[in-house]
């Protein structure tokens, strides 16, 4: 493959995953991982220590955290119902100034299984466009791929069992499968993303080494939840991917009500440095996502540096 070529896929490649948080729309959830985690410290609170003597199974809640579908279950339903949307996207400067932005309110409709788009209003500024309307950033042009429908699109489920593998041909769908990985399988290892390894796997043996994980007993949204996270020990914060894994999950159902996960990796020739926030909230019997939040700087080698924020946030 010509250099230009090699170049321009790894690009596409690494991009995509500096911007792993756009892909919640088709990611998937949790698979089983590597009991190995049991090898090592799991830090609790009073609580679940004395919840644990009383016969209350950590094993088996680890077990449901591998394997949760309520997460993905939740992005897959935004394809199937009605909702507005505000959009709050911000290009930045290297000092932090907004050189180019997008604030718009979207509505979707969703009808005799389709859905469609109409953009409510919209508030432009800086050079967010091209002169024909493309996007002069791939920031925002992956933004609008994901969360903006053109025309109708139709045939679509919230079904999560299954779907994990689901994916076209093409680099596209590979790279949009890697981060599923990323995103709904945290632990797994995710192959052909450059001088990463397994350095995601956060339940390998050689990786957890550089983790603390914790469970604590906590409220969240007026709701009691089991918290548990994953933070890499302060001697090891170069050596992993995640720098932050938190996930709340109601105790009631073990449904997943919050994440927040802050991703960062250098390879020389890219890096990237990724923090995110999504909650999910519920309507009509069933979580959907309520509000996303990104923060996220990326380099790849012959771009310049991408930095930018965005706010979505989703009324049903």
């Amino acid at each position: 493959m010509p250099v230009r070529s090699l170049i321009t896929s790894l690009m596409k490649k690494l991009f995509l995953l500096a911007v792993v948080l756009f892909q919640l729309l088709f990611s998937a959830a949790l698979r089983a991982q590597d009991t190995s985690i049991f090898a090592y410290p799991l830090q609790m609170d009073t609580f679940v220590i004395k919840a644990a003597r009383g016969g209350w199974d950590i094993a088996g809640f680890i077990r449901r955290v591998q394997t949760d579908t309520t997460f993905y279950k939740a992005f897959r339903a935004l394809h199937v119902v009605s909702y507005t949307a505000t959009n709050d996207i911000k290009m930045l400067d290297k000092p932090g100034g907004v050189k180019a932005s997008l604030y718009s309110h979207t509505r979707q409709n969703v009808a005799h299984g389709c859905r469609t788009m109409q953009v409510l209003d919209e508030k432009v500024m800086g050079d967010f466009y091209t002169r024909r309307r493309g996007y002069n950033y791939y920031t925002a042009e992956l933004y609008a791929y994901l969360f903006f429908t053109q025309g109708s699109v139709c045939g679509e489920t919230d079904i999560a069992a299954g779907t994990m593998d689901e994916g076209g041909k093409g680099m596209m769908a590979k790279n949009k499968n890697q981060l599923k990985q990323l995103i709904f399988n945290p632990g797994a290892k995710v192959r052909g993303i450059p001088f990463i390894g397994n350095k995601a796997s956060i339940f390998e043996p050689d990786i957890a080494r550089y983790y603390d994980f914790k469970l604590l007993s906590v409220e969240y949204g007026g709701e009691d939840c089991w918290l548990f996270q994953a933070i890499p020990k302060p001697d090891h914060v170069k050596d992993v991917v995640y720098n932050e894994l938190s996930t709340w999950f109601r105790k009631s159902d073990y449904s997943i009500l919050a994440r927040d996960y802050a991703l960062s990796f250098s390879a020389g020739v890219y890096d990237f440095d990724v923090r995110m926030k999504v909650r999910l909230h519920p309507v009509n019997g069933r979580l959907l996502p309520s509000r996303i939040e990104y923060d996220g700087n990326w380099h790849v080698f012959t771009k310049g540096r991408e930095r930018s924020r965005f706010t979505a946030t989703f009324n049903y």
